[in-house]
């Protein structure tokens, strides 16, 4: 593939731009009737099966977690996710855009991400109703450097 088409399908597959990989491992938590189908569907595209659930009991390549603002401690729901995955790989926290149900202020987002011992490289549009905050370990974001 070309870099011209690498870039086109990084427009066009919303996996794409999350950085996904052929045969990764990806935990879903947070599922619910409201998370953008279209993304969860393009993600199991690139990595070529399904996204495991939450009982999954290995550890994950990355970790997808959709939340809202009435589902509990965001602290808390990171640091969960973050033994999930190994060092460096990435937990993307999908949250409601700004006006939807659920929304989560960006400083709140700041601060747990901080509390949990995570560092936020990147934020997306995931989706028509969905931001991505792409969440790493310090130490991985250091090293990306």
């Amino acid at each position: 593939m070309s870099a011209t088409a690498d870039h086109a399908e990084e427009r066009t597959n919303p996996a794409a731009r999350l950085g996904f990989q052929p045969e990764q491992v990806v935990q879903e938590i947070g599922f619910d009737d409201d998370v953008d189908q279209e993304l969860r569907e393009s993600i199991e595209e690139v990595i070529g099966s399904e996204l495991v659930d939450e009982e999954y009991d290995d550890v994950a390549d990355a970790v997808v977690l959709w939340f809202r603002e009435d589902d509990g401690d965001l602290t808390d729901a990171l640091v969960d996710a973050s033994q999930l995955v190994d060092d460096g790989a990435p937990v993307w926290l999908m949250t409601p855009k700004t006006g939807r149900d659920g929304y989560v202020e960006p400083s709140d987002i700041n601060e747990a991400s901080q509390t949990a011992g995570l560092s936020q490289t990147k934020s997306i549009n995931a989706g028509k109703d969905w931001t991505g905050s792409r969440l790493v370990t310090p130490k991985a974001a250091k090293s990306k450097r």
